[in-house]
């Protein structure tokens, strides 16, 4: 029943894998990175297998196990072994699900364990650094420049994701009287993220300076846009986001430092420590940033309260 052929429409260069990925991840609505994720880390595994002669049809429950021994072995971390044993985990399970395998080899294989405290998580600025970084922005009104202040504060002012701003269209624009805001799509959800008046006025200028460039913007014409002579008015790749951020970050001497390296996604915690911090509830934050699970938006409060109200501060003892 279960033939070798079968087994082998799994593998990451045949067209049926694609459509496989294309039908069954996030209920047929998994985005291109997604995808272009599962491919590769499954394109790892059976590259693997293949270098020991281990037949998918031969699969066992040992050889994943093998494989999660050969990962800790490269001292990758956990979370990032998690996503490699996800990505087979659920492979399988498709296909089982279609008659292609038995069993599902890595269905009790579990990734390591991961120690880690949140306070831990210094990925953010503080007030002062934030102010700092925005001071460092581009002033000039190219469009350029704009689009670089834009992207930067919708990061570290509004607490965007960078996939969510990646996405983003013209279209995405809401306008309700005088009020501005996105509608960004990111982790299956979509939500509409006010902006502060400073920020929609960047945008606006923004606007103007490509449509002063001749650009005919319509509701799906990307928000950010390359400049560069192979690839000029398409959308910005999220690797050019990266180094747009990085660079502005290291111009104001914030990117590096004994204790952190701060990173765009480090921005967005950014807003979520310091609304915390200004008093909002967490019903505020974790709506203000989208987080599903208010587990998440806690972790903030843990960091601000950990700092903010240090309980041994209450202990009457002298070490002076």
């Amino acid at each position: 029943m279960f033939s070798t052929r079968s087994v082998h429409s799994l593998a990451p260069t045949a067209p049926p894998f694609h459509n496989i990925l294309d039908e069954e991840i996030a209920d047929g609505d998994a985005s291109h990175d997604t995808i272009k994720t599962y491919t590769k880390q499954f394109k790892l595994f059976v590259s693997w297998c293949a270098e020991r002669k281990i037949e998918l049809i031969e699969l066992a429950e040992n050889h994943v196990k093998e494989y999660r021994r050969y990962l800790v072995s490269k001292k990758l971390k956990p979370t990032t072994i998690a996503l490699k044993l996800t990505v087979i985990r659920r492979i399988f399970e498709i296909a089982v699900e279609r008659g292609l395998m038995a069993t599902n080899p890595a269905a009790k294989v579990k990734p390591p364990k991961l120690i880690h405290d949140p306070a831990d998580n210094n990925n953010y600025l503080e007030l002062e650094e934030a102010q700092k970084l925005v001071d460092f922005l581009p002033k000039g009104n190219s469009m350029v420049e704009l689009r670089d202040r834009l992207l930067v504060l919708l990061m570290v002012r509004i607490g965007c994701r960078q996939i969510g701003l990646y996405r983003l269209n013209v279209g995405d624009i809401i306008r309700k009287k005088d009020r501005v805001g996105l509608r960004v799509t990111a982790k299956g959800r979509v939500r509409v993220v006010p902006l502060t008046p400073d920020v929609a006025k960047i945008l606006e200028k923004y606007l103007e300076a490509r449509r002063a460039n001749d650009e005919r913007l319509t509701k799906d014409t990307p928000m950010f846009i390359s400049v560069s002579r192979n690839s000029a008015r398409q959308r910005l790749t999220r690797r050019s986001m990266q180094t747009i951020v990085n660079d502005c970050l290291e111009k104001a001497s914030l990117k590096h430092s004994e204790t952190r390296t701060v990173t765009s996604h480090g921005l967005r915690h950014t807003v979520g420590y310091l609304l915390t911090q200004a008093g909002k509830s967490l019903r505020v934050v974790q709506e203000a940033l989208g987080h599903a699970d208010p587990r998440t938006t806690a972790i903030y409060a843990h960091i601000v309260n950990l700092w903010n109200d240090n309980p041994f501060d209450s202990i009457a003892i002298s070490s002076a």
